[in-house]
C-alpha cells in the first residue's frame, strides 16, 4: 500500500509542477474579446455585420474553451492513471478532499458564512449573499449561439433600439437611465424553448427578464442586470376554450381586449380589465385588478391553473382545470403576483363568466373630492351590486377636455362612474338607489346611460386617463409618474383630500383617478427633471399616509423597483424576510459535507441562483447610502 501511495504522490507533484497545455495569455485573450464586444454593430448598422461580428467572436470565444478543456482532460487522465496503481480507498480522494475543506473553510471563515446550512425561516438582508451571476461579453457570446439554435436567429435581437424599449417605457415611474439594459431580446414561441433558454442561462448564470405587454408602471422589466430579456410576443394563441366548464387556456402575450373580443361571440366575458395594452402574462405577474374588481375580484380570483418554466428549465403545471382543489400547496396563487421572480408563465388556465344580461353607466359630478368620496362610501355601505366605481378629480376632467379624446365636453370638478350590470330590472332599481345616494352626498350632475352607444361614450372618459395627462406635457422631456395605494374603505375619504391637498402645496400638475369601491386610487403626476424630488417626495408622502392608515404601498400597480423599500413599513420585516428565504442564494455546504453525505439537500428556494427578474419586490443586496427614504 505504501509503495502505491508513494508512487501516486509522485504522480501528484509531476501534474502539479509540469506545464500546461500552451494557451493564450489569459489577459491577451480578455484583451482580445472586450475589444470584439465593445466594437459590436450599432442599431443602425447592417444586421449581417452584426451577426458576422458575433460569429468570429463566437469562434476566439469556443477556440479558447476547447483548448482549455484539452489540458484540463490531459491533467485529469493522468490522475485516472495514478488511480489504478493503487489499491483500498483512493488516496487521491482523500487529498482532494482535505484540499478543498481546507480552501472552503478558508473560505465561509472570510466570508463570515456558516458551512453548515441555515435551519433560520428568514433570511435578513445584512446576511443574505449578493447574487453572482456571469454577464462577462465572453459568456453571453457564447450563449448568443446557443440561443440563435433554440429561437431561430431571426428571434435574438441586439439591436440598442430593441434593447431600450424592453427596459422602461415614458410612461412607468422608474427611473429608467440606460444602465438597465438586457444583452439582448429572446422571442420563443413554445414552452420547449422557453424550457430550453433558461436550462442555458442556469447553466451560464445569466439573469433573465421577462416582457409581454410592457405596460406595468414600477420599472419591472428593468434588466438591472443585464443578462437577457425573454420577450412573449410570438406566444399570443388562445389554445382551448372549453364553454361548457366557463375556462379558457391561453398563452402569456394574450390581450385581455382582445381575448374579451373572441369570448363575447359566445356570450362570455374575463373581467379583469386593467390598462390597454396589457397581456396575461404580465396580468398574472403583478395580480393586477382593474374597474370590475370591486365587483368580480382581482386576477388571483381568475386564474385556475398556470404552466410555468422554472429557474433551471423545468417545467411544472401548478393544478389540474377544476374549480377547487385541496391538494397540497397553492402553487398557482404562488406564481400570481411574483413579478417574474419565481418562474416564467407560459400557458395559463382562466376562468370565464357569462355576459351580464344588461349593463350600464351613469356619471356624477360634486362640488369637492371629499364630498364624492362620501358617496362612495354610502354606496359600499348600502350594499348596492355595482360592477365598477370610478373617481376622476377636477383636474383629471381638465385634462380629458384638454386633450379631446371623448366625444363630449365634461364638467370639470370631482366626477363618479358607475357602471352597473345584471338583468334589466335590476340595472334599473340600482340607479336610482345610486342617484338617491349621490344627491344625498352633494351631487351636483347625474347623468345615465340610455342605451349601449351612450354607456361607451360615458365610460370612454376613464379610459382616457392616463393618456390625457401625458398630453398635458409642458414639452417633450415631461415625464409622467403614476402610482396607487390602497386603504379600507373607511378611510378612503381621508386619504384622497390629504394627497389631493398635498399635490395641490407641490405647485406640480397631478390628477386622482382609481377603482374607489375597493378603496383603491391612483395619483399621476407630471414633472421635469428639476422636479423629480418633488414628485418622489409626493408619492413617499402619499404611501407612508396609506400604511398608517392600515393600507397597502400597492392595490394593484405591484411592487417592482419603486415599491420594494415600503413592504417591512407594511407588513414587518420578518414577513419580508421570509420572502427573501423563498428568493435567496442556497447557502452551499463544505466540500468535507458533499463528499460524507451525497444525499442532496432540499433546495430551499424556486431560484436559487437569483436569475429570474432580480431586484424586483425585494433587494438582493444593501441599498446604497441615502438610496432609501427615511419613513
Amino acid at each position: 500500500m505504501s509503495t502505491a501511495r508513494s508512487a501516486l504522490c509522485r504522480s501528484f507533484r509531476r501534474i502539479i509542477h509540469s506545464p500546461r497545455t500552451a494557451l493564450p495569455p489569459r489577459t491577451a485573450l480578455l484583451q482580445h474579446q472586450q475589444r470584439a464586444f465593445t466594437s459590436s454593430p450599432k442599431a443602425n448598422k447592417n444586421e449581417d455585420e452584426g451577426n458576422a461580428d458575433f460569429k468570429g467572436q463566437l469562434y476566439d470565444s469556443t477556440n479558447a474553451r476547447v483548448e482549455r478543456d484539452r489540458a484540463e482532460q490531459a491533467r485529469f487522465a493522468s490522475i485516472r492513471e495514478a488511480e489504478k496503481e493503487q489499491r483500498g480507498t483512493p488516496f487521491w480522494v482523500v487529498l482532494l478532499a482535505l484540499g478543498f475543506g481546507l480552501a472552503g473553510g478558508a473560505y465561509f471563515a472570510s466570508t463570515g458564512t456558516s458551512t453548515t446550512p441555515s435551519t433560520s425561516s428568514t433570511a435578513p438582508l445584512a446576511k443574505t449573499q449578493p447574487p453572482k451571476h456571469d454577464v462577462s461579453p465572453s459568456n453571453l457570446q457564447a450563449a448568443w449561439a446557443d440561443f440563435r439554435d433554440i429561437v431561430g436567429e431571426a428571434n435574438v435581437s441586439t439591436q440598442e433600439g430593441d434593447k431600450e424599449a424592453h427596459a422602461g417605457s415614458e410612461w412607468s415611474s422608474y427611473d429608467h437611465t440606460g444602465k438597465d439594459v438586457p444583452f439582448a431580446v429572446l422571442r420563443p414561441e413554445s414552452t420547449e424553448q422557453v424550457s430550453a433558454i433558461m436550462k442555458v442561462c442556469h447553466k451560464r448564470k445569466i439573469p433573465v427578464t421577462a416582457y409581454s405587454g410592457g405596460t406595468s408602471l414600477e420599472g419591472h422589466f428593468a434588466a438591472t442586470r443585464g443578462g437577457i430579456c425573454i420577450d412573449f410576443t410570438r406566444m399570443d394563441q388562445i389554445l382551448k376554450l372549453h364553454k361548457e366548464d366557463l375556462d379558457v387556456v391561453v398563452q402569456p402575450a394574450v390581450g385581455w381586449e382582445n381575448l374579451n373580443q373572441i369570448l363575447a361571440e359566445d356570450g362570455l366575458f374575463f373581467p379583469p380589465d386593467p390598462g390597454p395594452g396589457a397581456m396575461i402574462g404580465g396580468m398574472i405577474g403583478t395580480g393586477c385588478s382593474g374597474t370590475n374588481a370591486y365587483r368580480y375580484g382581482t386576477m388571483k380570483d381568475w386564474v385556475l391553473s398556470l404552466t410555468v418554466v422554472l429557474a433551471d428549465g423545468t417545467v411544472i403545471k401548478t393544478k389540474q382545470r377544476p374549480r377547487k382543489s385541496s391538494a397540497g400547496y397553492d402553487l398557482t396563487r404562488t406564481f400570481i403576483g411574483s413579478e417574474g421572480t419565481l418562474g416564467l408563465v407560459t400557458e395559463a388556465t382562466l376562468k370565464v363568466t357569462p355576459l351580464p344580461q344588461s349593463t350600464s353607466v351613469a356619471v356624477c359630478s360634486f362640488p369637492s373630492i371629499r364630498a364624492a368620496a362620501d358617496c362612495v362610501f354610502a354606496v359600499v355601505g348600502a350594499g348596492v351590486p355595482i360592477a365598477a366605481i370610478e373617481i376622476l378629480d377636477d383636474v383629471q376632467m381638465k385634462c380629458i377636455n384638454a386633450a379631446g379624446s371623448t366625444s363630449r365636453t365634461w364638467k370639470e370638478a370631482p366626477t363618479l362612474f358607475f357602471k352597473f350590470s345584471g338583468s334589466p330590472a335590476g340595472v334599473k332599481e340600482h340607479i336610482s338607489i345610486v342617484q338617491g345616494l349621490a344627491k344625498k352626498s352633494g351631487s351636483k350632475t347625474f347623468d345615465f346611460a340610455r342605451n349601449s352607444a351612450e354607456a361607451t361614450e360615458l365610460w370612454s372618459a376613464r379610459k382616457e386617463a392616463l393618456w390625457s395627462v401625458m398630453a398635458a406635457r409642458r414639452n417633450p422631456s415631461d415625464r409622467v409618474w403614476t402610482t396607487d395605494v390602497a386603504v379600507p374603505i373607511s378611510r378612503l375619504p381621508d386619504i384622497i383630500d390629504e394627497t389631493k391637498a398635498d399635490i395641490a402645496r407641490s405647485g406640480l400638475v397631478g390628477s386622482i383617478v382609481g377603482h374607489v369601491g375597493d378603496g383603491n386610487f391612483h395619483s399621476i403626476l407630471l414633472f421635469n427633471e428639476k422636479e423629480h424630488e418633488i414628485a418622489e417626495a409626493i408619492v413617499h408622502r402619499m404611501v407612508k399616509r396609506a400604511i398608517e392608515m392600515e393600507g397597502t404601498a400597492t392595490g394593484e400597480h405591484g411592487v417592482g423597483l419603486v415599491k420594494r423599500d415600503y413592504l417591512p413599513h407594511e407588513i414587518g420585516n420578518e414577513a419580508v424576510d421570509l420572502m427573501r428565504k423563498a428568493s435567496s442564494r442556497t447557502h452551499v455546504s463544505s466540500f468535507i459535507n458533499i463528499l460524507t453525505n451525497p444525499i442532496k439537500q432540499m433546495k430551499q428556494a424556486f431560484d436559487p441562483l437569483c436569475l429570474l427578474n432580480c431586484d424586483k419586490i425585494i433587494r438582493s443586496q444593501q441599498p446604497a447610502a441615502g438610496e432609501v427614504h427615511e419613513w
